[in-house]
């Protein structure tokens, strides 16, 4: 009974399908013209090849793929799964598999191992889909425990709780680790499971950092190619990923951009449970999600498609082509309209449609072409390199984690936020060194509690001053306001100075630190706070949830050392 849109993710997992389906894990032995792969399995003893086609589909209805076989029983086979909504509810699923059999004995094995046997266990598995889909996402296949895989659990569960980490969530996370199957425990990103969960996203970011610390998880850093955001490296460090890799499938050099393609995830430490990558399927349209559309043309041929698009921005590409063609979905677009591309390129500079419209392909190509079809916003459920390092919980569990000195690194828009106490050189002198000493320890202190608060991290302190970075604009501003506040009435005042910009991240003495003319300028705004304000640039008052905070702000003219001969944004001093 479980809509198209229910069962797609799941039936279109073929990883998940050929595994639950009992196929035997597949070998890849290498790519061709337009994401062809040689595959090899080995089946009653009996090694297997072929060359399969890329994967074709319309999400979230239909998908098939071809395979030509170099050995085995068969010559060819070809798959296609549709879904079709039914009148009143529910789906109709057609599952299609058409095969040229080789001899004799490939008719013969054809028709029981496909006629009989898969038959019956497809359908079982569709059938668990089915129930899958319309059941409440936290419910996880269970698996036998081992004792010693319970008493490490155990252990870190309990250690977790001692720290004061959120009950329910240690324990949703160890149930998870031991129950969950090796698919989905092999890969955990915690935003994902965060959402599943109903939970607060960097609780359980959080919650994973710290369970590496005591034995449950590891973390892993994968490295995405910005084309198919397939994972073309995981290691265990951040100098390990920031080299550069190839795509094999996109044919381009993948180069580490801590803001979108490198994420963190995590999995089970061996020593809790071993969980074995095995690869059952390489392709399929759940190993690209982004891709609503996938289609392969011959030269010269086309294709109409009937695309249900979610309002926003895609790109249409082919493999092997040039360039993009820019897509905007909404209300106001077209309900027909065509892509063409020839040897120049694509024939238009955008297309605007609308979320029901009828998309004709051209290949005026003189060779086969692989059309893609693909939403152009990133996933927001990737916890990226970027916002990871910029967490206060990541530099104090991972001091040394950083990069190999002397490479710099793109880590996207960062919020840098620098402080200074006013008039610390009299405080010292009227208190005395040792108990002026100690109230800025403790400033110190109550600065990194506020920054960690808002999600922000303290790069570094240099002496009563600190340096801190946020993902967020309205992180650094609260954090800072709030710090504020409670300084007020002592005998010292909090001066401020906040900017969000790009920013390049660097191995400086064994630590990540952040460089630019972002953290330049930023770090010149803090002397022209009073104490009693926060001074700001325009890029952190027009964000739109600093906005929405409805701050008191006054515009502030300045010059700025270091930069008399460039056009400084517009400054504001923000009141407490």
């Amino acid at each position: 009974m479980s809509s198209p849109e229910q069962l797609w993710p799941l039936v279109s997992d073929t990883n998940r399908f050929n595994r639950d389906a009992g196929i035997p894990a597949v070998e890849q032995r290498g790519v061709g013209q337009n994401a062809r792969r040689r595959l090899r399995l080995t089946r009653l003893g009996v090694p297997v090849e072929w060359e399969e086609e890329p994967f074709e589909w319309m999400s979230p209805r239909r998908f098939s793929v071809g395979r030509r076989y170099t050995s085995g029983p068969l010559a060819s086979m070809r798959t296609t799964l549709e879904l079709t909504p039914r009148d009143g509810g529910g789906t109709r699923l057609t599952y299609d598999v058409r095969v040229e059999p080789r001899g004799l004995f490939g008719r013969v094995a054809s028709g029981v191992e496909i006629g009989f046997r898969s038959r019956r266990r497809f359908a079982a598995v569709f059938r668990e889909y089915d129930s899958l889909a319309r059941r409440p996402p936290s419910v996880e296949p269970a698996r036998e425990r081992s004792t010693a895989e319970f008493s490490r659990v155990e252990a870190a569960r309990h250690a977790l709780l001692a720290e004061g980490q959120p009950p329910e969530l240690v324990e949703r996370l160890s149930r998870f680790v031991v129950d969950a199957d090796d698919l989905a425990a092999g890969r955990i990103r915690p935003y994902e499971l965060a959402d599943v969960w109903g939970a607060d996203r960097r609780a359980v970011l959080e919650l994973c950092l710290l369970s590496t610390r005591h034995g449950l998880l590891e973390l892993r850093w994968e490295l995405l190619c910005p084309l198919c955001r397939g994972t073309k490296a995981a290691e265990g460090s951040l100098d390990a990923v920031a080299g550069g890799v190839h795509c094999d499938t996109c044919l381009i050099d993948v180069a580490a951009d801590f803001e979108r393609s490198v994420e963190l995830t995590f999995r089970p430490t061996p020593g809790v449970r071993p969980v074995e990558r095995i690869e059952f399927c390489v392709a399929g349209p759940q190993v690209t999600p982004h891709v609503v559309a996938q289609q392969l043309l011959d030269p010269g041929s086309d294709r109409t498609l009937q695309p249900r698009l979610g309002p926003g921005r895609y790109r249409l590409r082919a493999l092997s082509g040039n360039g993009a063609l820019p897509i905007v979905v909404g209300a106001d677009g077209a309900a027909d309209a065509d892509a063409r591309l020839d040897s120049k390129g694509w024939a238009a500079d955008e297309l605007r449609l609308a979320r029901e419209s009828t998309l004709r392909l051209e290949n005026a190509t003189d060779e086969e072409q692989l059309f893609v079809l693909e939403r152009t916003a990133w996933s927001d459920q990737a916890a990226t390199a970027a916002e990871v390092t910029a967490l206060q919980v990541f530099r104090d569990l991972f001091a040394s984690e950083a990069l190999r000195p002397g490479e710099p690194i793109s880590v996207g828009s960062l919020a840098v936020v620098f402080t200074d106490l006013k008039d610390s050189t009299r405080y010292y002198r009227e208190v005395g060194d040792a108990p002026a000493f100690g109230s800025v320890l403790e400033h110190l202190d109550l600065l990194r509690e506020a920054v960690a608060a808002e999600g922000g991290a303290v790069v570094k302190a240099m002496g009563d001053a600190i340096m801190a970075v946020f993902s967020t604009p309205v992180g650094a501003l609260r954090a800072m306001l709030a710090a504020q506040r409670r300084v007020a009435g002592r005998p010292r005042a909090l001066k401020v100075g906040i900017h969000y910009g790009p920013c390049i991240a660097v191995n400086q003495n064994g630590v990540l630190d952040y460089f630019g003319s972002t953290v330049n300028l930023a770090a010149r705004l803090v002397g022209l706070s009073s104490g009693e304000d926060v001074v700001v640039s325009d890029a952190i008052l027009t964000d739109s949830d600093v906005a929405a905070l409805d701050v008191d702000a006054e515009p502030l003219a300045a010059s700025l050392k270091g930069f008399e001969d460039e056009t400084i944004p517009g400054l504001w001093r923000v009141r407490t």
